[in-house]
């Protein structure tokens, strides 16, 4: 029996880079993890025993598909004391991650033939989800040039389009999308009829000025988010949805087909989350000590040509220099060195063979092992 087209989808090579780690770990060879991308810290002490007195206490049944009413008037909340903004729970959806969010978003945002823009780098999985709903895919290369942004140029020369998804900050490049860029993108999606989506995942891991959110535009933007990154809960499987009310209505009514409800004991957690800031604050300072860590080791090792890595925790870095495909590349270091990272391919088709990603989420002393053993490796091989 053979498997349906759509699911000849593109493998997330990032999770097959992970199984080649785990792999040489299992045969007991160490491993530096700079390919994962997820925090290398733990829940918030609030959470966890948030989620604890839940489970010892509480049945833990379905909630309803939009998620907990609490966690929904607490991310309002949330808005309003990050942001000084007025959002309305009715506006928001609880989904199981921001995967969850993608899947119903874009069944609730666009048809089968819709054409929708995405960016090059960008997150494979956007490109991929659409793919699998039969919606085109038209990217959109950005690069150094443009500070890995695009123009609003460069948008209207793309043709008709029913929507446009962009991140800010970017996974894989750290590219912050400022109120100078996120205004223009706004009007112009709207004189256009564009939907406009803002994946905002790595909000609050910045390191210069606050990053704006897209909301503030409007009422007719839709963001993403989730308590994976900034709140170090991805094994928890919780993110959010803001929406106009119409659309919010259609993705709760597709999650009560397809996913029930997000899990429960995470939307607790992710109730207390959102009041220990202080706690994630720490992980952000560390971060940002990490990226200077990994920016700098790439210099020393003749990698010098890198995406300005303004949030997350992600550095997207020029190596065609090597000579070598980023692919191999990255299989060579880790059978080499034993240092994990992500090739580019991943992340844009036509050009990731001369980029790689690597991850700053680990341990400090980690990292620099790591730009140690890489920048020995390239002295050798240069």
């Amino acid at each position: 029996m053979q498997p349906t087209v759509r699911s000849g989808v593109a493998p997330f090579y990032v999770m097959e880079v992970m199984r080649a780690a785990e792999a040489r770990e299992a045969a007991g060879l160490p491993v530096l993890h700079l390919e994962v991308g997820q925090p290398s810290t733990p829940a918030p002490a609030g959470a966890r025993r948030a989620a604890i007195e839940a489970i010892e206490s509480q049945t833990l049944g379905y909630t309803g598909a939009a998620g907990l009413p609490a966690l929904r008037r607490g991310l309002s909340d949330w808005y309003r004391r990050r942001h000084d903004l007025d959002v309305a729970p009715e506006r928001i959806v609880v989904t199981t991650g921001a995967s969850g969010s993608c899947v119903l978003g874009f069944l609730a945002l666009f048809e089968a033939g819709d054409r929708v823009a995405v960016l090059e780098p960008g997150y494979p999985c956007y490109r991929n989800d659409l793919e699998v709903l039969g919606i085109d895919v038209v990217p959109v290369p950005v690069g150094h040039e443009t500070g890995f942004r695009p123009t609003i140029e460069q948008l209207e020369g793309l043709g008709p389009l029913a929507g446009l998804i962009v991140a800010s900050p970017s996974n894989p490049t750290g590219t912050v999308l400022g109120t100078d860029l996120l205004g223009p993108l706004t009007a112009w999606a709207r004189a256009g009829g564009v939907r406009l989506i803002v994946d905002e995942i790595y909000h609050g891991i910045t390191y210069g000025e606050p990053t704006p959110t897209a909301l503030a535009n409007g009422d007719d933007v839709i963001v993403f988010n989730s308590f994976s990154k900034y709140f170090s809960m991805t094994g928890w499987r919780v993110g959010w949805i803001v929406a106009p009310p119409a659309v919010a209505a259609a993705v709760e009514k597709l999650a009560q087909s397809l996913t029930v409800a997000p899990p429960t004991v995470g939307q607790i957690a992710a109730i207390a989350a959102l009041d220990c800031v202080d706690e994630l604050e720490t992980n952000v300072a560390r971060y940002r000590t990490n990226r200077d860590i990994v920016l700098d080791g790439l210099v020393a090792a003749g990698l010098d040509r890198s995406a300005p890595a303004d949030g997350a925790f992600y550095v997207w870095t020029d190596v065609s220099a090597v000579g070598v495909d980023s692919q191999e590349l990255c299989r060579r270091w880790l059978d080499e060195t034993g240092v994990a990272v992500t090739p580019g391919i991943d992340f844009d088709r036509p050009r990731g063979h001369d980029f790689v990603r690597f991850s700053y989420a680990g341990a400090g002393a980690d990292l620099r092992e790591a730009m140690d053993r890489l920048a020995d490796w390239l002295g050798r091989h240069g």
